[in-house]
């Protein structure tokens, strides 16, 4: 395993959100930071690092919410102003694209946090070692 720093192959330092979003390594950017949909990889594949220690909690499902809602209330109520739909249209139309959003969002949401905490160093008791491979 080659050593992997934070900066990329033109010498300019990668973006959290970038690397986040690309569902990448926190360290290295280039190997898969999940195992499945959801689950943490155990390690990277590229430059080792332990990822056994990221723990993104809530986190991810706060900011979807506060995003879907900014998003789809809006979106709703203008709907409903400008074409009165029964209510059973809105039950129909609205659940599908706030589950779609949610399960779209969701994923990568979870590298952006993981990868700014590994980037912060953050932990619950700040005493995580991240870049510590035992």
């Amino acid at each position: 395993m080659r050593p992997c720093t934070d900066v990329d192959g033109n010498g300019l330092k990668r973006s959290p959100f970038a690397t986040g979003l690309a569902c990448k390594c926190p360290r290295c950017g280039q190997g898969r930071l999940f195992a499945g949909f959801l689950t943490v990889a155990e390690r990277c594949t590229v430059c080792g690092l332990d990822l056994k220690k990221a723990d993104s909690g809530d986190g991810p499902a706060v900011f979807i919410i506060f995003i879907l809602g900014f998003l789809v209330v809006p979106l709703a109520l203008w709907v409903e102003s400008r074409f009165a739909p029964p209510l059973w249209l809105h039950m129909t139309i609205w659940p599908p694209v706030i589950l779609g959003g949610a399960l779209g969002l969701l994923r990568p949401m979870k590298g952006v946090m993981i990868v700014l905490q590994y980037r912060h160093q953050a932990s619950e008791s700040g005493a995580i070692d991240y870049d510590d491979n035992a």
